[in-house]
């Protein structure tokens, strides 16, 4: 499964801008630019965290805006502005790169604490 969207205008929703972005299994793709076109990658295993958010505007029209943090050196933080089915991308987004980062073992576990600080044969420390 893959989705290609397209950046809007904020005004009626409408397709007028020259940014594309397309989001595969394994890759997060955005192409901007008429004359000269710039295309950017994100691997899915390098995004962290996804944020959905909807302004006022972009409710009237069914859209939204996707912020993907990610530990890619060229983007940090990946703006997919004024999209429609910006909910249902989000959670393809996280799905995914959850998978990925799983498949290539670099997933990231944090120890929240329990309140004891055993080691892995129960001893304390």
């Amino acid at each position: 499964m893959e989705y290609t969207e397209k950046k809007r205008w904020l005004f009626f929703g409408l397709p007028f801008t020259f940014t594309k972005y397309m989001i595969k299994e394994d890759v997060l793709t955005v192409d901007t630019g008429l004359l000269k076109v710039v295309e950017n990658d994100c691997y899915m295993y390098k995004i962290q965290d996804v944020q959905l958010s909807t302004s006022l505007m972009e409710r009237l029209f069914h859209l939204g805006t996707v912020v993907c943090y990610t530990g890619d050196v060229t983007h940090q933080k990946l703006v997919l502005s004024h999209i429609r089915n910006a909910k249902a991308i989000k959670e393809f987004i996280l799905e995914k790169s959850e998978a990925a980062r799983i498949k290539r073992r670099t997933v990231n576990m944090l120890d929240i604490g329990s309140g004891n600080s055993m080691d892995m044969d129960g001893i304390d420390q």
